[in-house]
């Protein structure tokens, strides 16, 4: 991605990261999240109060892990960008089209649209929030299904973006592949923070009164949700509470910045994650790849799937050469 943007001038900064443990309660994940970093051959290391207030002046921890190759991209012009190359190459995009089935033929694969039908001799699959219902559709049954979650985000005031240098990120829970509210400084300067981790009551749930009653129904009545909810019922209920309360938001960012106050946050925008959940409650946190040589599709596709889309991309075709032979 790095040498990418580069090569292509879109607007990128290696500001480095920091994750912060603000108790001696969180050290111990925060060093099991070193390790762990390490034996990836991730650049890391553990610093002290007076290391992380040299890197990030406002923010206040017992312990920190500084990541020097962390940094933030414009994605949308990556986006733009890789969007202008396949057309350079000769290659189309239907965009507005919505996936109506999956037919297998001698040899082919055809996608029927709500526009034309695309036939290939090979086809992935990367549906987000439906990829459950492509890969139903192609006639494979998935693991467990999708479940929206609904990320809120604020932005600091302009007078207040000196609170965050570069990315300044909590201890995450390492039980729930979610990263908790963070500081992001963005590529134009503006500062956003968070998400939070609600539950959406739509799988394209963007803002917190998107209801569909049917997907809400079907949510709901999922065993594998009920089982994960009766587990994790605190958090998921201070996760709800962030996304209809501004102060209760702000004090999960207070915990990494002290002098962060209530009127420093502006609204900002919001996304949905999507996630299998299995019958047993669990969530899956890793990337998943399910299918054949001819159909093969991306089901769930986590934070970094933006930044390490690379990676991702030869890795899905290396998956479907290897089920090749």
């Amino acid at each position: 991605m790095l040498e990418f943007c580069r090569r292509e001038d879109i607007a990128h900064d290696v500001c480095g990261k920091v994750i912060v443990a603000v108790d001696e309660e969180e050290r111990p994940s925060l060093h099991r999240i070193h390790a762990r970093g390490r034996e990836n051959g991730v650049e890391c290391e553990l610093i002290g109060p007076a290391q992380l207030a040299e890197r990030e002046p406002a923010a206040r921890g017992v312990e920190a892990i500084w990541v020097p190759q962390a940094g933030i991209v414009d994605y949308a012009g990556v986006c733009e960008r890789l969007a202008q190359r396949i057309r350079e190459h000769g290659h189309r995009l239907f965009l507005g089209r919505r996936v109506t089935g999956i037919d297998r033929g001698a040899g082919t694969v055809s996608v029927h649209t709500t526009g034309e039908t695309l036939t290939g001799r090979r086809i992935v699959t990367c549906a987000g929030l439906y990829s459950d219902r492509v890969q139903q559709m192609a006639g494979a049954a998935p693991r467990g299904p999708i479940i929206p979650f609904r990320g809120d985000y604020y932005r600091l005031s302009r007078e207040r973006r000196s609170l965050c240098r570069g990315l300044i990120y909590p201890v995450p829970d390492l039980r729930f592949p979610f990263l908790g509210a963070h500081l992001t400084r963005m590529t134009d300067g503006t500062v956003e923070c968070g998400p939070n981790a609600a539950l959406a009551f739509a799988r394209e749930g963007y803002r917190r009164d998107d209801v569909d009653w049917q997907e809400l129904g079907e949510i709901v009545g999922y065993v594998g949700l009920r089982r994960l909810m009766r587990r994790t019922w605190p958090r998921a209920t201070r996760e709800m509470l962030r996304s209809w309360s501004k102060r209760a938001f702000t004090k999960a960012i207070q915990r990494l910045v002290p002098d962060l106050r209530e009127d420093d946050l502006e609204p900002g925008p919001s996304g949905v994650r999507a996630h299998i959940v299995l019958p047993d409650g669990a969530l899956v946190g890793d990337f998943e790849l399910r299918g054949d040589e001819r159909v093969l599709h991306v089901i769930n596709a986590p934070s970094p799937a933006a930044t390490s889309a690379f990676t991702l991309g030869r890795h899905v075709v290396e998956t479907m050469e290897q089920l090749a032979g």
